[in-house]
C-alpha cells in the first residue's frame, strides 16, 4: 500500500509540472508581435537643384544643406520614441512631438510626419556626428520620459549633462530588452508592388510614406542610425 501511494503521490507531482507549464503567459511566447509600426527615414541629397529622395536604413553621410524628413505609424497600440542628439549633445525629442501627445493625440493608423505637416528638416552649418534613437516597446518608457523632462526643463548651463543622462537612460533601457527579438523588418506593398523611391522621385514634394518599413518585434525595439553631418 505505501508503495501506490508514493507512485500517487509522483503521478500528482508531474501533473502539478505540465500545470504549471500549461499557464505560462503568452507574453513570454518568443515568437509574438506585440510592437509594430511603420517607420521610414528619407533624405533629399544634393545640389540644391538637382536633389535626389533617398531612404536612409543605416548609418550614412549627409552634408549642410541636405532634407531629412521622417514618419511613425502606430499599426498595434505601443508606444514609439525618436530621440536626435547633435554633434554637440543637445538632444531634441522627434516624436512624440511632446510627451503630453501621448495622453492626447497618439493613434493607430495615422500618418504622424518628423517634422510635422510637409516641410523638411535642413541640415545646418554645424557639422559632425549626430544621431539617431528609434525606440519602440509595449509599455511607455518613463524613466526615459523622465530624463528628457528635466532635460528640456534645465537651464542651458546645465542641459550638457543631463542629455549624457537621456543617452546613458537610452542604452540601459537597450540593454535591459536585448533579449527580444526584432521579428521583421520589410518594406510596405500596394497591390502587390513594393513601395519604392522611383516613384517617389516622380514627386514634385516626396511622400516619405513611399519608403516606409513595416516593423515587428515582441516587446521592444530599438534602432540607431548614425549620421556623418559634413
Amino acid at each position: 500500500m505505501k508503495h501506490q501511494h508514493r507512485l500517487f503521490a509522483i503521478f500528482i507531482l508531474l501533473l502539478s509540472c505540465v500545470s504549471l507549464q500549461a499557464q505560462t503567459p503568452a507574453q513570454q511566447s518568443p515568437g509574438e508581435e506585440n510592437v509594430s509600426f511603420q517607420w521610414a527615414f528619407g533624405a533629399m541629397v544634393g545640389d540644391a537643384g538637382a536633389k535626389k529622395f533617398v531612404s536612409v536604413t543605416k548609418d550614412t553621410t549627409l552634408h549642410s544643406g541636405d532634407q531629412v524628413k521622417m514618419l511613425v505609424q502606430l499599426t498595434k497600440d505601443c508606444y514609439v520614441y525618436v530621440v536626435h542628439v547633435g554633434s554637440k549633445g543637445e538632444v531634441s525629442l522627434l516624436f512624440p512631438y511632446d510627451i503630453k501627445q501621448i495622453s492626447t493625440d497618439y493613434k493607430t493608423g495615422r500618418n504622424y510626419y518628423i517634422p510635422k505637416g510637409r516641410g523638411w528638416d535642413v541640415l545646418d552649418n554645424n557639422t559632425g556626428r549626430e544621431t539617431f534613437y528609434v525606440l519602440a516597446s509595449t509599455d511607455r518608457l518613463l524613466d526615459l520620459e523622465a530624463k528628457l523632462g528635466n532635460y528640456f526643463s534645465a537651464d542651458a548651463s546645465k542641459q550638457t549633462d543631463l542629455g549624457k543622462d537621456v543617452v546613458t537612460e537610452i542604452r540601459n533601457v537597450k540593454k535591459h530588452y536585448k533579449n527580444f527579438a526584432t521579428l521583421a523588418e520589410k518594406p510596405i506593398t500596394i497591390g502587390g508592388n513594393v513601395r519604392g523611391l522611383e516613384k517617389a522621385e516622380e514627386a514634385r514634394r516626396p511622400d516619405v510614406s513611399t519608403i516606409a518599413t513595416q516593423v515587428s518585434a515582441n516587446n521592444f525595439y530599438s534602432k540607431t542610425f548614425t549620421v556623418d553631418h559634413q
